[in-house]
């Protein structure tokens, strides 16, 4: 079945940096299309950045651009979005996402704070 668990999230203090990684097992990865959405306390979730098949386009929620890079390693089925100047309103749980057509899967989140 299609599995994708992210790692990487964690207690940072403002203007520091996590990398996060989404790895993706049972589907073929290079055909989805990779995501990066958040999710804060009362709050819906929202998009913050996505990646085409092959690396060809990327796209970003205007809020992280410049601080945010969102990649995949297809020979290693993974997704990466590393984040730098992290501020507290990045605070929030981060979910990876792969689409395909009208196919979508979720992984389970994990917890983004930063905090002084």
């Amino acid at each position: 079945q299609v599995q994708l668990v992210e790692s990487g999230g964690g207690l940072v203090q403002p203007g520091g940096s996590l990398r996060l990684s989404c790895t993706a097992s049972g589907l073929s990865f290079s055909s989805y299309v990779m995501s990066w959405y958040r999710q804060a306390p009362g709050k819906e979730r929202e998009l913050v950045a996505s990646i085409s098949n092959f690396s060809l386009s990327t796209t970003y929620a205007d809020s992280v651009k410049g601080r945010f890079t969102i990649s995949r390693d297809n020979a290693k089925n993974t997704m990466y979005l590393q984040m730098n100047g992290l501020k507290p309103e990045d605070t929030a749980v981060y979910y990876c996402k792969a689409s395909k057509f009208r196919f979508s899967a979720w992984g389970q989140g994990t917890q983004v704070t930063v905090s002084s």
